[in-house]
């Protein structure tokens, strides 16, 4: 029985998945690392540490898996998305890495859509925003003169990760997407756009699909992990596209809604011609030629989080939610948008806040907690409706992960809502099964990342839409959405303040 390695390198932790040929789970290690904040809005990471905890993900699972080295044929990865990492001619780090949730670039990113904003659209098929890598790239430059003299690569985590293990840089097309350099729909690192900011194209790594080998693990790393045979390293993608290939995300009519501290809808996409004028992400796919769309719900647990910490700190999360069943959809005309940190989708608005509308002494803890509940499922829905608007949508199921997937209430809510089946994943392992997944089809186990889906992902039972409240909510959501071109004004005026 052979093995392949799924490596997911997030945020704050690293998380190594061991799976079979029959995509049966052999083992999961995980080792955090921290952040670091310089300054308020700043958040950085050391690259060293993402290779301290490979090294402790690959020695725990020798440890506890006795043929680990001898049947590991494959590693792959999945990377969070548009973080920063440059290196000098030495190919030495030159500063930690700027990452994703750095909020430092609101000026890059107002230079770069005033001077390129339309083409920058046509080309990327993204808006400037300060999670993307290219305002990072612009602010380096502004900021450290005398870093970016000495840059001469420039590479996102997962493919640093993957140079410590091969030696080769390469970048998989669906993390390139996240950086507004490559043009989405040729495949390429645009031109127009790198010189326009004065970026050498030789800074950048080869582009590869995801799928594809960068090269075989270095001798003195087989050595020291005593890896019995070569070991194949393959691109691997961002962790939004490695998490939808792992949730089985490869066709039109299944949508993924998964609800971390920010919530995402995503939805694949045959081809990049949809013009959804930067309301959603639109990002080459680890799948090939495929690509997907993305909306992004800023704090959707993190609602959820904020409210129970605030007003039941006491209670548990199942506690909380108790009895949700019980109340009615709407939650008896109580409303909530999360907008608590601002928010992403269909609303690009750093200023805009949270409400509850309909407020009356009739209401009980329980009825704003489904309130909330409902509130994150709208934003979501928002993402739903742009994808059926514009390129003509129709979702037959919705596989929900994350939080959302917990609770039965929560899942029917999302059925109503979504009006669609929804379904779960029997195991959720998250964006490393879908990098293990891309690993398994590079060493040719399967033709396509669709067959390998059919073997490596199960679901759970289906949870149906119950018509009338499919009914009800489609009132209480033409609502919903009233509430940010009510409340716009009168945040924009209070952050004033």
């Amino acid at each position: 029985m052979a093995y392949v390695l799924g490596i997911d390198l997030g945020t704050s932790s690293l998380k190594g998945l061991l799976l079979d040929e029959h995509g049966k789970a052999v083992a999961s290690v995980q080792k955090e690392y921290p952040l670091i904040h310089p300054k308020s809005g700043y958040s950085e990471q050391d690259p060293g540490q993402w290779i301290l905890a490979c090294e402790y993900v690959l020695d725990r699972l020798k440890d506890e898996v006795a043929d680990f080295t001898e049947k590991l044929e494959g590693i792959s990865f999945s990377g969070q998305m548009h973080s920063l990492v440059v290196l000098d001619e030495e190919n030495n780090v030159l500063r930690n890495a700027i990452l994703w949730n750095d909020v430092r670039t609101t000026k890059q990113c107002k230079a770069i859509t005033d001077a390129f904003g339309e083409e920058l659209l046509a080309i990327t098929k993204n808006i400037a925003l300060e999670g993307f890598t290219l305002p990072k790239i612009l602010w380096i430059q502004e900021n450290e003169p005398e870093i970016w003299d000495k840059v001469r690569h420039m590479l996102l985590p997962k493919d640093y990760l993957g140079y410590w293990m091969t030696g080769t840089m390469h970048m998989d097309y669906s993390d390139a997407a996240g950086t507004l350099l490559l043009d989405v729909e040729k495949k390429e690192w645009s031109e127009a756009i790198l010189e326009k900011f004065l970026i050498p194209a030789a800074y950048l790594p080869e582009l590869i699909g995801s799928s594809g080998t960068t090269g075989n693990l270095r001798p003195e790393l087989a050595n020291r992990f005593g890896f019995e045979k070569e070991v194949k390293i393959f691109a691997g993608g961002a962790d939004n596209a490695c998490a939808a290939i792992g949730a089985g995300i490869v066709n039109a009519e299944t949508g993924m809604a998964s609800i971390g501290t920010s919530g995402v809808f995503l939805a694949f996409e045959h081809s990049a011609e949809q013009d959804y004028q930067g309301k959603l992400h639109l990002f080459n796919h680890t799948i090939e030629n495929g690509y997907y769309s993305m909306g992004v719900t800023l704090a959707a647990g993190h609602s959820l989080n904020w409210f129970k910490d605030t007003f039941a700190p006491d209670s548990t999360f199942e506690e909380l939610l108790e009895g949700m069943d019980a109340i009615k959809p709407g939650a008896d005309g109580l409303l909530f948008t999360p907008y608590i940190v601002g928010e992403r989708t269909p609303h690009v608005d750093s200023k805009i806040r949270g409400s509850f509308i309909g407020m009356d002494t009739n209401h009980t803890i329980k009825h704003f907690a489904r309130a909330v509940l409902e509130g994150i499922t709208f934003s979501l829905k928002d993402s739903q409706v742009l994808m059926e608007k514009v390129a003509g949508k129709s979702f037959k199921r919705v596989v929900s992960v994350g939080g959302g997937a917990k609770n039965p209430d929560w899942l029917q809510i999302q059925a109503d809502v979504f009006d669609a089946e929804i379904t779960c994943l029997e195991v959720e392992q998250g964006p490393g099964l879908g990098a293990a997944m891309l690993a398994a089809v590079g060493l040719g186990w399967f033709p396509t990342v669709t067959a390998c889906a059919d073997v490596f992902v199960a679901y759970k039972d289906v949870v149906r839409p119950i018509p009338e409240n499919v009914a009800a909510y489609q009132k209480i959501y033409a609502l919903y959405t009233q509430v940010y071109g009510a409340t716009k004004e009168l945040c924009h005026a209070l952050a004033k303040e």
